[in-house]
């Protein structure tokens, strides 16, 4: 990024979350106390996008230019390069073991056999249009002895890992990296969109306790599960908070952006903590008198919809094997987590202690109140996946220097894979 007053040259991070309700873009950068100051943010109502994947090209590229023009302007800095979130009901999850034999037991086991070991995992053969978007290695095996976490410096012969293998499809990525291009940018890391939301709202105390991170977008709702301090999980399924607004919108047959607004303001997850009573007044149609909605009404249609994807994150939960073993329960977060008595209602049907995440334990303390809100996990997460990125590749180059300009996205075998699919340049 190029900064106008070179104050941060090399240290700033860009996330861009490109979502079904809304797009994001922030620039931060990290101050000596090791917290994220947000240097400039832009956000706008995102039209070109369905349950997580872009629909429309030409609307998702205005959105994604204005959204940077305003973070640029916030900010004073120039945005070229940016770490981009991926979702959708595409992305799936495997779990795979692989393994090495190195030449000597002599030598210690190195970084760079990790890394060999990981690379390997990218030539796994994938179902035609897939590939893998991530490899996270989740515990080692040295010579037969398991369970090792770190086995760098340690001595063996037979190096093995169990990993967690995120996969997606190709024509989504690229329609992603398409909208990057026409706008002028280059997508410089992609991550699966849960990963960063749990980068900002989860604390590594709780990913080792074992935990289960919610995120409730516009269109997709994003599972994480954690224990040992190692991704266990990963699911996406394609309901959120867009299917609750249609729900009250046919329920109560009103506008959809009445319903929206009905929603946010006086919506509520359980219909028993509203009171016969309690009446809101929808204006009508022209010429037409107001339309009385009852709040108990409405939280009981938006109790109904809950409730099946609560059923849902709890069918993840039991299927991932960790039911059992997650003492920090759940946490929820995304723009569908701030209905009230959300988590009240996830208690109840789980059984699993619940709580709402924020972003603010990495933000510093003069952060404007709109970004610390669960709505901005993911954008925040991505500019703090951005940064952990940085160092591995340190440790990977022995280097901190940020390449300037537009390189290569470093995801680059996952869109080369797509050649054959894909035989159209970009724009």
């Amino acid at each position: 990024m190029k900064n106008k007053n070179d104050k941060f040259e090399n240290e700033i991070i860009a996330g861009l979350d490109i979502g079904t309700s809304k797009i994001a873009a922030l620039a931060g950068h990290k101050n000596e106390n090791g917290k994220l100051d947000i240097l400039g943010f832009g956000h706008k109502e995102s039209h070109g996008v369905k349950r997580g994947v872009i629909n429309n090209i030409e609307r998702t590229v205005e959105a994604i230019k204005e959204v940077v023009k305003q973070a640029e302007a916030m900010s004073g800095v120039e945005i070229y390069d940016v770490n981009v979130g991926i979702a959708g009901q595409h992305i799936k999850s495997i779990q795979h073991k692989g393994s090495i034999m190195r030449n000597s037991i002599e030598e210690e086991i190195s970084r760079e056999d990790i890394y060999e070991l990981t690379n390997n995992m990218y030539k796994l053969v994938m179902q035609p249009g897939e590939d893998i978007i991530d490899v996270i290695a989740q515990d080692f095996i040295v010579d037969g002895e398991q369970g090792i976490k770190d086995p760098v410096g340690m001595s063996g012969i037979c190096l093995e890992a169990n990993f967690h293998i995120i996969t997606g499809q190709i024509a989504a990525a690229k329609n992603l990296e398409r909208c990057i291009t026409k706008a002028g940018l280059t997508m410089s890391s992609l991550f699966l969109e849960s990963l960063a939301s749990s980068e900002s709202v989860l604390s590594e105390e709780e990913k080792e306790a074992g935990i289960t991170l919610v995120d409730i977008g516009g269109g997709t709702t994003d599972i994480a599960i954690f224990q040992e301090g190692r991704l266990r999980h990963t699911a996406v399924f394609p309901i959120g908070g867009d299917i609750v607004t249609e729900d009250v919108k046919e329920g109560c047959t009103i506008l959809k952006h009445q319903a929206e607004a009905l929603k946010i303001k006086f919506g509520s997850a359980l219909a028993s903590e509203n009171r016969d009573d309690e009446i809101v007044s929808i204006p009508g149609l022209k010429g037409r008198p107001p339309k009385e909605i009852s709040l108990k009404n409405l939280a009981s249609i938006i109790e109904a919809r809950m409730e099946e994807i609560i059923d849902n994150i709890y069918y993840e939960i039991k299927n991932s094997g960790y039911e059992k073993k997650l003492i920090g329960g759940i946490v929820l977060t995304g723009g569908g987590s701030m209905l009230r008595h959300l988590s009240q209602l996830t208690e109840f049907i789980t059984g699993m202690d619940t709580r709402i995440g924020y972003p603010s334990e990495h933000l510093s303390a003069n952060t404007i109140k709109e970004i610390v809100s669960p709505m901005y996990a993911t954008t925040v997460g991505l500019v703090l996946k951005g940064y952990e990125k940085i160092e591995q590749d340190t440790l990977r180059n022995g280097t901190t220097k940020k390449k300037k300009g537009k390189d290569k996205s470093i995801f680059s075998h996952f869109f080369d894979k797509g050649k054959d699919f894909f035989t159209e340049n970009i724009d």
